[in-house]
């Protein structure tokens, strides 16, 4: 989960429909797939699957100077929670599921 800053969304959204082939590739590389952010007004909220865990992704990720630099590059339009000890976005508790 992020927040775009204001005024933001329309650049937010050109960014990941342009995003970077090798931050894809990196994505795939960490298990990742079904990846979809949604947006309600400036929230943010994306999910994804991650077919090696979710530590191996947070992991691949968290070491990565791609995502490094994708994150530098987004922060003029976003605002996103990193958890100091992973590096990596909090994980959030699962409070509900319905098969």
């Amino acid at each position: 989960r992020a927040k775009v800053l204001d005024g933001m969304l329309d650049e937010y959204i050109r960014r990941h429909n342009e995003i970077w082939p090798e931050l894809l590739d990196l994505l795939k590389k960490a298990g990742i797939s079904n990846y979809t952010i949604w947006n309600n007004g400036n929230d943010l909220f994306g999910y994804y699957e991650c077919g090696k865990g979710i530590e191996y992704a947070a992991q691949i990720q968290a070491s990565s100077p791609i995502v490094d630099k994708w994150n530098e590059y987004m922060k003029t339009v976003m605002t996103m929670e990193m958890d100091p000890d992973t590096g990596a976005q909090p994980l959030m508790k699962k409070v509900f599921l319905m098969e």
